[in-house]
């Protein structure tokens, strides 16, 4: 007989999944979410564990009520699945969720949180269409829901189960994050491509306006150049004016200017890229993206000289605008430094339409 591991209230559960998937973890939001936090109740309500040979399916959750989660004896726990498992015509008018949520659940909870993550696993070996239950908790992640461990021992078993199942990119995502919460109430060093130190003011603006000199301009510029650092459209952190003078722009505050301007000088021209940091102001939007390029083009440049950027501090701070970022500019997160976004219509020179794998070929 399965040994059903002890319970936790569903408080409790949400809290570990807040802090075994921090800020800055991609997907987030599907794991530290309730319906996460009941999907994991109920795999340990009945026992369903890896190498346990129980599993659950997502109507089980639908099907829990408050006063079952409440009745915690084994005899209790093994009596409601047994009851659990019979046709939907016994859906209890009190459940958890309405009979139509369990598709959420499977598609979000499991297998865009829980599954990806190595926190939960799925059967092998049945067939899509299958109805038997087929979900179960990894017995890593298991060891995360023991309510007799210390903080200390908690911790400790936290920090080991994510270096074993977060991707490194996820657990870069993870410190850049807490480094940015840390440092939030703090002033803001930030060392210039040419080695001299300038000081932000404390705040999100500042911590990802730092990350693009330090961390953006370096990877995606071969000589990378800061021209214009402002703190807002009139408070001016740094100007390179001869620099600007030689590219033909002008730095006038009242221009309208973005909040960061990066130049790659190369023997064979300049790129421009304009940068708009994106935590109390707008990202760079079609008309936005028109007003900056009237600079550039008023000073000789090519369009495809010119480059726009709004950076951002993650996914999640992105969600918002996505429906406003402009065709032909791309989008940047501090807390996922090496990669980047490109809002981009791809054509063919000869006009006819570009396959996917000629894009990856790019």
């Amino acid at each position: 007989m399965t040994t059903l591991p002890p319970t936790l209230d569903l408080d409790i559960i949400l809290g570990r999944l807040e802090i075994i998937f921090p800020e800055g973890t991609p997907g987030r939001r599907y794991l530290t979410n309730p319906a996460a936090a009941k999907t994991v109740f109920v795999m340990l309500y009945v026992g369903a564990y890896e190498n346990s040979g129980r599993w659950i399916r997502p109507s089980q959750v639908v099907r829990m009520t408050d006063n079952q989660a409440a009745s915690t004896s084994d005899e209790e726990r093994e009596a409601w699945l047994t009851q659990s498992m019979k046709p939907s015509s016994g859906n209890p008018t009190d459940g958890w969720y309405a009979v139509n949520t369990r598709e959420s659940i499977r598609d979000e909870a499991l297998r865009q949180g829980l599954i990806p993550t190595g926190a939960a696993i799925e059967r092998e070996g049945l067939p899509t269409s299958s109805s038997l239950p087929r979900y179960a908790l990894s017995l890593d992640f298991l060891k995360l829901l023991d309510p007799d461990l210390s903080e200390e021992e908690l911790q400790t078993e936290i920090a080991t189960w994510q270096q074993a199942h977060l991707t490194a990119a996820a657990l870069t995502s993870i410190t850049l994050s807490r480094q940015g919460t840390t440092a939030s109430e703090q002033t803001v060093p930030i060392r210039l491509p040419n080695g001299e130190v300038r000081i932000m003011q404390p705040g999100p603006s500042s911590l990802i306006s730092k990350a693009v000199v330090e961390e953006f301009a370096p990877r995606y510029l071969e000589h990378p150049s800061l021209i214009w650092l402002s703190e807002s459209r009139t408070k001016v952190i740094e100007r390179q004016d001869q620099l600007a003078r030689n590219l033909g722009i002008n730095l006038s505050p009242d221009g309208n200017l973005p909040d960061i301007i990066l130049a790659d000088v190369v023997p064979t021209g300049a790129l421009l890229v304009f940068v708009e940091v994106v935590a109390s102001t707008g990202p760079v939007t079609e008309q936005r993206r028109a007003d900056l390029l009237k600079i550039t083009t008023d000073a000789g440049f090519t369009e495809s000289n010119v480059a726009f950027v709004s950076a951002f501090e993650n996914r999640r701070s992105m969600r918002g605008f996505i429906e406003m970022l402009a065709w032909r500019s791309f989008a940047w997160l501090r807390t996922e430094p090496d990669s980047i976004i490109a809002m981009y219509h791809r054509e063919a020179v000869d006009g006819s339409a570009l396959l996917i794998s000629e894009l990856l070929r790019e």
